[in-house]
This record gives structure tokens, C-alpha cells and sequence, in this order.
């Protein structure tokens, strides 16, 4: 049986009360419900880190911008012979940019993509919960900078790889950031997809979204309800903007994470097609 649960487009949902939104929660609110669901679990890698890239990839540490205090590193890889490829941010979940999630670009890029996985941690990646709660704590309370961040690995793709089309991934903590930097850059981004992010409901912070949208959601996430993300679906709908919200049935957050344990495979390959077959679609 598919695992995919559709939100269908013509369905009238109930709005949510303001208090059950996770973007009414604030950043703590939230940052604590994503605890919640890690509660237990580890950055062990998951299967989808194992397929390796279709084509041969090359790939590089480097720096792509700097804050007043360091240097912005991240990881950059590319077909090995691309010439003017579409780009991809790739958003680190919360355990931050790992081996897992270098594999994931790798594998990202052998799909015929210039893929860079930017580093929102300083440096550092959580091989605990607790640390990773603490370190998503200080991304989610330092907003600007964490969109200046973005915005220099855009500048990077554009000027550096001549990437013609960029488009923003991200999961869990990098989901939501997808979703912020798709608002926050306008038609600077040409694609964004969200791995059961942090979902916005209001339509005064999304309606300067012009971006094509792919959201994948868990039908038991605790963190991110369904109701809530019927409720994003809704009002995306209804702003007329170019969005698809996909439900997966029987899964829990962080079902399709490079790291982790609450890894689903069938659901995570299938959000993973989705993915590839919306990124084809949007960037070539």
C-alpha cells in the first residue's frame, strides 16, 4: 500500500485555533516539540545515505561568506562534468552538516545538480539531543542571520558555480529554513522543497512566496500536526500560490532524515522521487 496520503486540493478544512499553530508556538515553543519527537534517538545514518550518485560528482570543502566573527564553510559538490548545472541549497537537519547529510548531497548531485550544503551550526555537529536542541535553539533565535547565511550560499551558486536556477532543501530544522529563505529571497529562488519543516499560517508572511513549493509531511508528527499542515496547505491554496503538500500516512517526523531512528524506507524513497521529479521539473 502507498504510504502517501494526499491533501486533496478542493477539501475545506477548519482552521486551527492560534494557539495549536506551530508558528504561534514562537521559536522556543517549537525548538521544544522537535525535542520531543528526537527524544531517544540518534544521528545514526539511514539507508538513503547508502545509494551512492549516479554520475560521477566531485566535491569540496569551501567557503562561501562570513559573518563578522568567522567564515561560513560549507560542502560542495557537482557533477564531475557539470557546466552550468541548477543549483540546490541543502538545509542540514537538526544533528547539523554530518557525513549523512554530505552523502545526501552527493547523491543529490549525481542527479545533474551544483549542490551546496550549507553549515548553520559554526562548525559543529550534535551526537547528542540535548546538544542538538541547544545548538537549534541559537539558529531559531538569530533569524536575520540565519537568512544572511542563506542568502550568501545563494550569492555563492550565482556568481561562483553559475548556477541559472536555484532552488532551497531542506529537513526538520532545514525544512523550515527552506520555507524562510523561498519568503525571504523572493524570485531569487525558483524552487524550494520542505521535509516536514516549521509551517507558516499567515497569509500577511506568505503571500510574498513566488517560489513552486513541495512540502512532505508525517502523518503522526507530534511536532508539525496535520492539522496544521492542512491548515498551510489551505492557506497556500487559497493565495493562489504554486504548492504541493503531500501527507505521509503511518510515519513519524524525521521519517525521510539522513540521520536517525525513526527512518521509514518506503515512504522515505517515495518522498525522495517526489523530490527528484519536482527539482527536474522547476530547475531544468
Amino acid at each position: 500500500m502507498r504510504q502517501r496520503l494526499f491533501v486533496i486540493l478542493g477539501l475545506v478544512l477548519v482552521a486551527c485555533a492560534q494557539n495549536e499553530d506551530p508558528a504561534a508556538q514562537g521559536a522556543d515553543g517549537f525548538v521544544a516539540a522537535t525535542a520531543a519527537e528526537h527524544d531517544g534517538d540518534d544521528p545514526v545514518a539511514t539507508p538513503i545515505t547508502d545509494i551512492p550518485p549516479r554520475v560521477e560528482v566531485i566535491d569540496e570543502e569551501i567557503v562561501y561568506g562570513a559573518t563578522d566573527d568567522l567564515n561560513l564553510t560549507g560542502y560542495l559538490v557537482l557533477p564531475a562534468d557539470a557546466v552550468d548545472v541548477p543549483g540546490v541549497i541543502m538545509i542540514h537537519e537538526w544533528w547539523g552538516l554530518n557525513d549523512n547529510i554530505k552523502a545526501m548531497a552527493r547523491r543529490l548531485a549525481g542527479e545533474g545538480y551544483a549542490v551546496l550544503a550549507i553549515d548553520l551550526y559554526a562548525g559543529e555537529t550534535a551526537t547528542t539531543a540535548a546538544r542538538a536542541e541547544n545548538l537549534m535553539s541559537t539558529v531559531m533565535s538569530n533569524r536575520e542571520g540565519t537568512l544572511d547565511n542563506i542568502r550568501q550560499a545563494h550569492a555563492y551558486l550565482d556568481q561562483f558555480a553559475l548556477a541559472p536556477r536555484i532552488a532551497t532543501l531542506g529537513w526538520c530544522l532545514g525544512g523550515g529554513w527552506s520555507l524562510e529563505a523561498a519568503l525571504a529571497l523572493g524570485d531569487e529562488v525558483d524552487a524550494a522543497v520542505m521535509f516536514y519543516g516549521r509551517v507558516i499560517n499567515d497569509d500577511e508572511l506568505l503571500a510574498p512566496l513566488e517560489a513552486p513549493l513541495l512540502g512532505l509531511f508525517a502523518e503522526a508528527d507530534e511536532s508539525i500536526p496535520v492539522s496544521d499542515v492542512q491548515q498551510f496547505r489551505s492557506r497556500l491554496r487559497n493565495l493562489g500560490k504554486d504548492a504541493q503538500v503531500l501527507i505521509y500516512s503511518d510515519v513519524d517526523h524525521a521519517f525521510a532524515n539522513p540521520s536517525g531512528t525513526a527512518y521509514n524506507q518506503t515512504a522515505a524513497e517515495e518522498a525522495w522521487a517526489e523530490t527528484l521529479a519536482f527539482l527536474d521539473e522547476q530547475l531544468h
